[in-house]
């Protein structure tokens, strides 16, 4: 454009200029803000850079993979802004969840979209919002609910050197236990807002994780001392913790097995804080954890025989960790074992072998620990009793074998410890003296496992005998010349199994850990014989 010589007129087009740039600053305000929030896959948490671009224009653009959960935000974002005096710019806004090629799920983005768009138009100021993760699920009102995985997130946002951690007041103590972190719980929008701008203070979350964890380590929820009877019995379940076997009670209804299995934590050595980190992470990232910190005692699941497949084993759309992984360094109790479908228990083949287990999908593949103890308990019989004809519903030996059948070779050979459990007599039901406590019990088991330790401490994935392979057997497990004698007059005249060899030697192992043996003789491999009933031809009768 020429300028005229005019300076009268050279003023006047000068002003209107300016006047006309105020205007489009006005108009158009463009601002780009970086705040970051988190995504759990598996048992790992990846940060998520959230980028909010207001622009000219109207519009709200949500990219980077989000689920329908998190584009229906805008809406919960809006109320909840509106209903504490803010709101949601009319202009362009444009977001962007990154790393742009990785899916993104549920409504924790919430609270870090609201901040993000309203540090972006300029309605609060916060210079520092880059130094913390934020998540959280926003009510209309401006109220949190509650997060999946805050642990794991907590864990990451550490290790990448974050400042602080914002999230729902209902998750604050889970994640509390990650140290070096500054923990803030906020049960309203209005919190975090106040926090950036000056106008209050947040005190952070602060727990004695060691404190917390070591008070409640001695104080089982069910205890072995109300069990009447059944010794031999409950000898057989602390060689199982010992040594980390796999169990299998059979026995008819009322015969005390679920009593029985329910105890079983009870007597398992105290988690250790890595053990209890690890539980803890599973179950935040399944939502398992509701105000809480650190998980104390070992985990007991016990799901319905009408278990599918994917509810064991984890797994669906996106993927989330199955009753196997929730009972990780616990106890897995499968009641009425026939009655679930045969699919369904074979998918546990490979993770009892291998303690973890792999969920593959097209894009991603996700690993999920699931080092658990099965204990599994059944009827010898669709009518539940043995071979009795005093029994109310007695079955014969043709159907008791077919109801036994319903469970694959494979599995049963996974299971080191098969027991028959016969009702308690009537004089041992109303006997008033104490039996054995479960703290009792637990010292003698934590003295063998940690015989077992300082064995296997040369080993990188061997802790305890129920986990030795071949190698470990011959080595650990070597017999003189009676041992050798007994245990093969056994397997030839019970007619024992040829899986049930290596069997027989890590229970008989573990037998002399209680008796803090540094051999296996003759009366351990006597005793470890006796717990393989379902490899006997014709016990059935």
């Amino acid at each position: 454009m020429r300028w005229r010589t005019d300076d009268g007129k050279k003023s006047q087009k000068f002003l209107l200029n300016n006047f006309f740039l105020d205007i489009c600053n006005l108009i158009i305000y463009a601002m780009l803000v970086k705040v970051y929030g988190s995504a759990v896959f598996g048992v790992q948490a990846t940060t998520i850079t959230v980028e909010v671009n207001i622009d000219k224009g109207v519009g709200y653009h949500l990219v980077g993979l989000p689920d329908n959960a998190i584009k229906e935000s805008s809406y919960r974002i809006a109320a909840a802004l509106k209903n504490n005096g803010y709101q949601l710019p009319v202009k362009k806004i444009t977001i962007n969840l990154a790393p742009a090629d990785l899916r993104k799920e549920g409504s924790a983005y919430d609270l870090t979209l609201a901040v993000g768009i309203l540090v972006a138009s300029g309605q609060i100021k916060a210079d520092d919002v880059d130094k913390y993760v934020i998540m959280g699920e926003l009510s209309l009102d401006g109220g949190l609910q509650p997060i999946k995985g805050a642990l794991s997130i907590a864990i990451q946002a550490r290790e990448e050197g974050f400042k602080g951690f914002f999230l729902p007041k209902q998750n604050a103590k889970e994640a509390a236990v990650v140290d070096g972190l500054e923990v803030y719980g906020i049960e309203n929008v209005t919190e975090i807002i106040n926090f950036f701008e000056g106008k209050g203070t947040l005190e952070p979350t602060i727990i004695n994780t060691r404190e917390e964890f070591y008070k409640e380590l001695d104080f089982p929820e069910f205890d072995f001392s109300d069990v009447k009877g059944q010794e031999s019995i409950k000898r057989c379940m602390e060689i199982a913790a010992a040594g980390g076997h796999n169990i299998i009670l059979i026995g008819p209804p009322g015969s005390g097995k679920t009593m029985l299995a329910k105890r079983l934590p009870s007597i398992l050595p105290p988690m250790t804080l890595k053990e209890a980190l690890e539980t803890t992470k599973i179950h935040s990232v399944a939502g398992k954890i509701k105000d809480a910190g650190l998980m104390s005692q070992r985990p007991f699941r016990a799901p319905h025989h009408t278990a599918s497949s994917v509810s064991l084993v984890g797994g669906g759309s996106y993927p989330q960790p199955g009753e196997i992984s929730l009972s990780h360094n616990g106890v897995l109790f499968l009641d009425e074992l026939p009655e679930f479908k045969r699919e369904v228990l074979e998918v546990m083949r490979q993770p009892l072998e291998d303690r973890e287990v792999t969920i593959s999908r097209a894009k991603f593949t996700i690993t999920y620990p699931s080092s658990f103890m099965l204990v599994a308990s059944m009827n010898p019989s669709p009518g539940g009793y043995f071979n009795d004809p005093d029994a109310p519903q007695s079955s014969s030996p043709h159907e008791m074998q077919r109801y036994m059948s319903k469970i694959s070779g494979p599995l049963l050979d996974r299971i080191d410890i098969h027991i028959e459990v016969t009702p308690v007599p009537f004089d041992k039901l109303t006997e008033t003296r104490k039996s054995e406590s479960s703290i009792e019990i637990r010292k003698r088991v934590t003295a063998a496992r940690e015989i077992q330790s300082k064995r296997f401490e040369t080993f990188d994935n061997i802790h305890y005998n129920a986990q030795m392979n071949s190698k470990q057997i011959r080595e650990y497990c070597a017999l003189d010349e009676a041992s050798l004698q007994l245990l093969k007059t056994a397997m030839e005249r019970l007619n024992l199994s040829a899986r049930a060899f290596d069997r027989i030697l890590k229970v008989a192992r573990t037998i002399a850990d209680l008796e803090n043996s540094e051999i296996v003789v003759s009366n351990h491999i006597a005793e470890a014989i006796q717990y393989r009933s379902l490899d006997r031809d014709g016990w059935l009768g």
